[in-house]
């Protein structure tokens, strides 16, 4: 399953009602403001060490770029373009986007 996030972690629960639902396997892409949990200097602990490895993360590039932020995102997280998004929604069934 490949689930979306577009909300930041610290004005939504998105995140955190994600991973308490996700399957082990299952992968997750933050987009829009969603791109701010992937920052490696965050007080949100969401991305632990433990959920780093049982999900496989992605992050879209541009939405990194355009917030300044691409030398601060965690070393576990892919970062992706476009290109990359929709070849996720071909090789992940069912899409899960949550907000």
């Amino acid at each position: 399953m490949l689930h979306i996030i577009n909300k930041s972690p610290s004005s939504s629960n998105a995140l955190a009602n994600c991973l308490r639902l996700a399957a082990d396997g299952d992968a997750i892409l933050l987009i829009e403001d969603g791109v701010l949990a992937a920052l490696v200097n965050t007080n949100l602990k969401h991305l632990t060490p433990a959920t780093l490895k049982k999900y496989t993360f992605f992050v879209l590039k541009p939405d990194i770029e355009a917030r300044g932020i691409i030398d601060n995102i965690l070393p576990a997280i892919k970062l992706i373009d476009y290109d990359g998004f929709v070849e996720l929604t071909l090789q992940y069934h069912p899409i899960q986007s949550w907000s």
